[in-house]
């Protein structure tokens, strides 16, 4: 008996809901922060935006050095001793830590919740790996769709969580947090059965595998791994260009604020989980995986051409429909990942890429706020304030143009 076969009806149903949770969790936990942890440093410096801006950059670039460092190891983890006792511990930790930096009395204390909290988020890649065990290979694009619709539905919720909670005291948020946290705990204490049996599990801890280069060592295990994890990284790291500067470039461009921009996340939010959630697993049946991402790719490259050339604000709407299409990449990316690697390498296979994914986070804010103040600073003679929304664009084509060569023999591997 397969062990996708021992995951049917209410019991696969209940642990995938467990799953989706704490994928949106770790989402929220992000989304929640950034309309309430700028202003809470700000606090802790008299005010000062200049300080807390310089602050809340190293307070990211932390939490992505986190992410980077520890998802290996704990993808690795659940591979050797089974995803339930990790993800429960970490959505533990995670609660605890939220606890943590609502108490906070100082900025250095907060800093190190901060970190904490980059240790505990990074459970998404044993969330993901739980999700490659309980699905056949063939659906697998779909389930992660489902997984990218919880990313969406977590940054439509947790900015409006943090902001409206955040209106009445800066800390409360971080108390609804731990709240979610505990309650979704509790839930997979009583429901989320154990997704990789023993028999499956890795042999051993091997700290050589666990560390983020010895991770990333597996992707070239197999055909084709090492080009899917470039694209991986492009499309990552163009990807950190909406959190790291929408809110700069379209109050520079558009004069849009807080209201605004607000609806805007919204909106995008709302495209990504209609994409991830109802258009996935047709194009996947319709195209297969490959073509899911390749076609999410060209989507993203022109959806960021528009953005980047957008003189008016009813410019960038056009733009909207064609970018949610991006949402087809990462699905139909990690579909063909998953199929390359044996059920004992899951979890080191979704730590590699969360570390992939880490890296772009400390890379990513830097080149395009860096490229987008030089860009403002010679807008007079360059009139490109866009500049760095098109080189997000053009990561994309790099990423789309590498794509090509996965062929399809390859893809049904």
């Amino acid at each position: 008996m397969s062990q996708t076969t021992e995951f049917k009806g209410g019991k696969r149903k209940a642990a995938i809901g467990f799953i989706w949770a704490t994928a949106l969790m770790d989402v929220i936990s992000l989304g929640i922060m950034i309309p309430v942890l700028p202003n809470l440093v700000r606090q802790f410096v008299d005010g000062s935006y200049t300080t807390a801006s310089h602050y809340t950059g190293i307070f990211g670039t932390a939490w992505a050095l986190m992410q980077f460092v520890c998802s290996p190891i704990i993808g690795l983890m659940s591979d050797r001793f089974g995803r339930r006792p990790v993800l429960l511990i970490s959505i533990a930790g995670l609660g605890v830590d939220f606890v943590f930096m609502a108490l906070a009395p100082t900025l250095a204390l907060l800093f190190i919740g901060r970190l904490i909290n980059g240790v505990t988020a990074a459970s998404f890649s044993t969330a993901s790996a739980y999700v490659a065990d309980i699905t056949e290979p063939k659906d697998r694009a779909r389930a992660f769709g489902m997984m990218g619709a919880a990313w969406g539905f977590g940054f439509v919720i947790g900015p409006v969580i943090g902001g409206t909670l955040g209106d009445i005291n800066l800390r409360l948020p971080f108390y609804v947090a731990a709240a979610m946290a505990l309650v979704n705990w509790l839930y997979g204490c009583f429901v989320l059965p154990e997704s990789l049996p023993k028999e499956r599990r890795a042999k051993e801890f091997d700290w050589r595998k666990a560390n983020p280069l010895g991770s990333l060592q597996l992707l070239s295990s197999a055909p084709g791994l090492v080009r899917l994890a470039i694209v991986n990284f492009l499309f990552h790291l163009a990807h950190n260009i909406l959190p790291a500067l929408f809110v700069l470039y379209t109050g520079y461009r558009y004069n849009w604020g807080p209201r605004e921009v607000g609806l805007m996340l919204m909106a995008t939010g709302v495209g990504n989980i209609f994409v991830q959630a109802l258009l996935v697993r047709r194009v996947v049946k319709k195209i297969g995986e490959r073509g899911a991402l390749l076609s999410g790719l060209a989507m993203g490259a022109i959806g960021f051409a528009i953005y980047g050339l957008a003189a008016t604000p009813a410019a960038y709407f056009c733009g909207m429909p064609v970018f949610a299409l991006m949402g087809l990449a990462q699905p139909g990316l990690q579909g063909l990942m998953s199929q390359r690697v044996g059920p004992s390498q899951q979890g080191q296979l979704q730590g590699a890429n969360a570390s992939i994914m880490g890296l772009t986070g400390m890379i990513g804010p830097t080149l395009f706020t860096s490229t987008f103040a030089w860009a403002v600073a010679h807008n007079d003679s360059l009139h490109m304030p866009g500049l760095p929304v098109l080189i997000a664009s053009a990561l994309l084509v790099a990423g789309l143009t590498i794509a090509v060569g996965v062929t399809p023999r390859e893809s049904s591997s």
